[in-house]
């Protein structure tokens, strides 16, 4: 062997001896362990945003009942000056009606929509029962009415219980029944 070609391999092989740091190429993409620790963050974030996204859709909930109420005592307010000789409605259903079905009438007056007058609407019950009925002339008119709104689950669609009366005036039972004894503020 001579000279030469001992020192070329010598060199060459104290070239691969002077760069300990050279690496392999790194494929494109991600590792496992990166893949998991993002899916984790993402499981995270997720669980966060549900149990808020639950407390917003109850909120909203509550919201509804409480408009919808509001409705139903315009509505009784409406259908009372339209029918004064009945005097309040004593059902959703009179106060609902379907438009295309021809002109409003006592038991179809066409003033609430129908989800409402069905007596269901965003996770709440809706009640109309009348009160104070006199008859004259053998008509029954219905001077007076209850509204209750109660939620389909306590605790998951609401926390509480809405009603009111010819007064308008909106009262809410804490414990999500219909003993309304507080008033809405």
């Amino acid at each position: 062997m001579n000279r030469t070609s001992s020192l070329s391999t010598a060199r060459r092989g104290s070239k691969s001896l002077s760069c300990p740091n050279r690496t392999r190429p790194r494929p494109n993409g991600f590792t496992l362990m990166e893949l998991l620790i993002v899916m984790a963050i993402i499981t995270i974030l997720a669980m966060l945003a549900i149990s808020s996204i639950g407390a917003y859709t109850k909120r909203a909930d509550t919201l509804s009942a409480i408009n919808s109420v509001q409705k139903i005592v315009q509505a009784q307010m409406m259908y009372s000056d339209s029918y004064p000789a009945n005097g309040f409605a004593c059902t959703l259903p009179a106060l609902g009606g379907d438009p295309s079905s021809g002109p409003p009438s006592l038991t179809s007056a066409q003033l609430l929509p129908p989800d409402l007058a069905s007596g269901f609407k965003q996770g709440y019950m809706f009640t109309l029962t009348c009160k104070d009925k006199v008859t004259a002339n053998g008509a029954d008119r219905f001077n007076s009415y209850v509204i209750t709104a109660v939620p389909q689950t306590v605790g998951k669609t609401g926390d509480r219980g809405f009603c009111s009366d010819e007064t308008g005036m909106i009262k809410y039972d804490p414990a999500g029944g219909a003993n309304c004894s507080q008033n809405l503020q």
